[in-house]
């Protein structure tokens, strides 16, 4: 090996920084996926799921603000993370639209920015949150389950208030009661500002939730009650291209039914159109200087 193939780094894994946030790129392929996670998760919710795709696309992963436990907390509001998205977006595929892969909060910035920049969404795969800020969706739980969404909601919301130690515990005990598979170490209190938001009236504004592309939507049967009204899996199962899909999982779908839920994501990625197929191939974004290989 000579001195200048040492010195070139790994174009198929590499990371940047944008606008403060640690991006991670992994793959290659004309195909673009970035994946948004939500609580109280890291870029790493979707490690099964680069192993899978990085062979024929690029994964874009990266931690949401104020999610990292190595990082001072922070508390942006929806819109400045709808923003950081497309800053995101731009950076890794600036002139070919992106799937987009979503969980939780994942879902609902996603969404926002899918249907404020549909021209920048070639599709989406979107994981246990549905229409849930629809009157339909409010409609569609029991009296029992609208007691627990404000119980878990407002408990992660204080824990938000009250930082610390304590909201740390706080956070952990609740992640344990909705029966998180991830690591409880990495579950820390500055994860819980969206619900702060939610329950201060800060979250206000969202556009109501109509997919602009394809969208395959999967949902965990095993959970006390469902992220979406029935009328969402109507909607969604009627668009062109479109898919929705039930595991025998709890929430987090893509770690407890792994396998299952990756060869069916896979089957439709392949199986659906994609702008970034047929498209003219792309040289590959370049890593800035000051960047390392992954």
């Amino acid at each position: 090996m000579n001195a200048a193939t040492q010195g070139m780094l790994d174009l198929r894994r590499f990371d940047m920084v944008v606008e403060g946030i640690d991006v991670h790129v992994e793959g290659e392929g004309a195909e673009t996926v970035v994946m948004i996670h939500g609580w109280p998760d890291t870029y790493r919710l979707w490690d099964a799921q680069v192993d899978l795709l990085s062979g024929r696309r690029r994964c874009v992963r990266f931690t949401l603000p104020g999610f990292d436990p190595a990082k001072p907390p922070r508390e942006p509001l929806p819109d400045e993370i709808v923003d950081t998205i497309a800053a995101i977006v731009d950076r890794v595929s600036p002139s070919v639209p992106v799937t987009l892969l979503l969980h939780d909060w994942g879902c609902v910035f996603g969404y926002q920015y899918a249907m404020r920049h549909a021209e920048r969404v070639d599709r989406i795969v979107a994981v246990d949150i549905g229409d849930t800020n629809s009157g339909a969706f409010i409609r569609s739980l029991s009296l029992g389950a609208k007691a627990m969404v404000v119980f878990y909601q407002l408990w992660l919301a204080l824990a938000w208030k009250l930082r610390g130690g304590t909201g740390t515990r706080m956070t952990r005990w609740m992640a344990r009661r909705l029966r998180h598979p991830g690591d409880a170490s990495k579950v820390t209190w500055q994860m819980n500002y969206p619900y702060w938001h939610v329950w201060t009236g800060r979250a206000k504004g969202s556009l109501r939730v109509e997919p602009p592309c394809p969208i395959f939507y999967a949902y965990g049967e095993r959970k006390p009650f469902m992220f979406h009204s029935p009328k969402w899996l109507e909607r969604i199962a009627a668009l062109p291209a479109s898919k929705v899909q039930a595991f025998p999982s709890n929430h987090w779908v893509m770690l407890k039914a792994t396998d299952e839920f990756n060869s069916a994501m896979l089957a439709w990625l392949d199986t659906t159109s994609s702008g970034a197929r047929t498209a003219a191939r792309r040289a590959p974004v370049r890593p800035p200087l000051s960047t390392m290989p992954g």
